[in-house]
């Protein structure tokens, strides 16, 4: 059996190096009169194997479906031999993209609309070129399901209150998946959370309650200081009959002053002390 599988693999290997010999031979002779093309027809050859890149771009070139040696060429000028060679240009600036709203079911069984954005750039022309047919698509997908399944662990209150960690957690794992296709995740942010129209007026009313006994222990509170600052005072006023009598003319000036009217009194004051007393 053993014996079997190696000389399987032989031949296929002997098969496979004479496969790229033959392609390689072939390539050689095209090549050449590739060259030779371009000499005859020069100087209008010219502007058929001359082209430009840009300092934010690389061209990945294939010759007769094979990756050329040496990685992608820019920024600047090169060279390529026509009908042969083929070249793809990658830019490589950060790019951003919008992940449109997913209804999401969050952890506690509650219906979100979420979306964010994602801001991604190439690191590696020639693996984004041969590893994926199409690196944005494919980012932009990936995106959209990585949100998914990471805010359908997350309950209502981690999603609303614990953005930034979100965040983090989802450009790891996108960077992390990108990072065979030559993609490199800078940033993402969650940019809305949008409830149900129920749960906003029944998260409005528990705020609204909660509000209101707040209030109520507050003036409960005031309340109370207030009634033991009276209690205290009561006890120095009774400690001083002379203290008593002067707040009694003090409360009847305040009375007479905002009601502008006139007070008669009926009995003396000093008579008052006696009740007082007893």
């Amino acid at each position: 059996m053993s014996t079997n599988r190696e000389n399987q693999n032989r031949n296929a290997m002997s098969r496979q190096s004479q496969t790229d010999g033959t392609s390689g031979f072939l390539v050689t002779i095209m090549v050449i009169l590739s060259y030779i093309a371009v000499v005859l027809t020069f100087p209008f050859s010219f502007f058929f194997i001359v082209k430009v890149v840009q300092e934010y771009e690389r061209a990945v070139i294939f010759r007769m479906g094979r990756l050329l040696p040496g990685g992608a060429k820019g920024p600047g000028v090169f060279f390529i031999l026509p009908c042969i060679d083929d070249f793809k240009t990658v830019d490589l600036r950060t790019v951003s993209f919008d992940v449109r709203p997913h209804k999401i079911l969050s952890k506690d069984s509650v219906t979100v609309a979420v979306d964010a954005v994602v801001f991604y750039s190439v690191k590696n022309p020639t693996t984004s070129v041969v590893n994926v047919v199409d690196y944005r698509r494919s980012t932009q997908l990936l995106a959209q399901t990585t949100l998914r399944n990471v805010l359908g662990t997350k309950s209502l209150g981690e999603i609303l209150s614990d953005r930034e960690n979100i965040s983090h957690n989802l450009q790891l794992i996108l960077d992390e998946a990108t990072d065979p296709w030559g993609v490199k995740v800078e940033r993402v942010e969650v940019k809305d959370v949008k409830l149900p129209v129920q749960l906003q007026r029944a998260m409005a009313a528990e705020a609204e309650a909660s509000r209101e006994a707040r209030a109520k222990v507050i003036a409960a509170e005031g309340e109370q200081n207030a009634s033991r600052a009276l209690k205290e005072a009561a006890d120095v006023i009774a400690e001083s009959p002379s203290a008593l009598q002067l707040r009694y003319l003090q409360t009847l000036g305040t009375i007479s002053a905002e009601k502008n009217s006139t007070i008669i009194f009926p009995l003396p004051i000093e008579l008052l002390s006696k009740w007082v007393k007893k």
